[in-house]
């Protein structure tokens, strides 16, 4: 479990000095980081959850989908930031092996919320959100080991 703690805290690599002693004194225990980041990941969930549910309300059913499913996205996604801490996170969003994923994503995220409130289209809106679903998860399977190499097989096996 230590060691756990210490490759998703950046630990691993690093050298003990005054900066990670700083970095340790003002930092959450890991317990509290576990917690926080489950309560956002659940939270990110619900907010999906209750945009999916919004989408079928007649009047700005759209708009209401689309601001619940995308901050339920970013909530999910910024759970992590609770395990790594804020800029390995970020610094781990724009490696090379993420990098098209990430701008995918973050241009998806931007798209549906344009899409429902400035073009004001619901099938632009929900098709947004679902390349948002597939950009998220393919995305997250990039910190799988193989797992991108799987699910790229796996597709050109049911397609052959």
């Amino acid at each position: 479990m230590d060691k756990l703690k210490r490759v998703l805290n950046g630990r691993d690599a690093e050298e003990p000095g005054p900066l990670s002693e700083i970095s340790d004194a003002t930092s959450l225990s890991w317990s509290t980081r576990l917690k926080a980041f489950i309560a956002c990941f659940i939270i990110g969930v619900v907010f999906s959850l209750l945009g999916s549910f919004l989408l079928w309300v007649p009047r700005k059913g759209a708009m209401l989908f689309a601001v619940f499913y995308t901050l339920g996205n970013i909530s999910s996604l910024g759970s992590t930031i609770f395990l790594m801490g804020p800029m390995k996170q970020l610094k781990r969003m724009f490696e090379p092996t993420r990098l098209i994923a990430t701008i995918i994503m973050l241009l998806c995220l931007t798209l549906t919320l344009c899409s429902a409130f400035w073009w004001h289209n619901k099938p632009l809106t929900i098709l947004f959100c679902i390349l948002q679903f597939f950009a998220l998860a393919w995305y997250s399977i990039s910190y799988i080991p193989f797992a991108r190499d799987a699910v790229k097989k796996c597709f050109t096996a049911c397609l052959t």
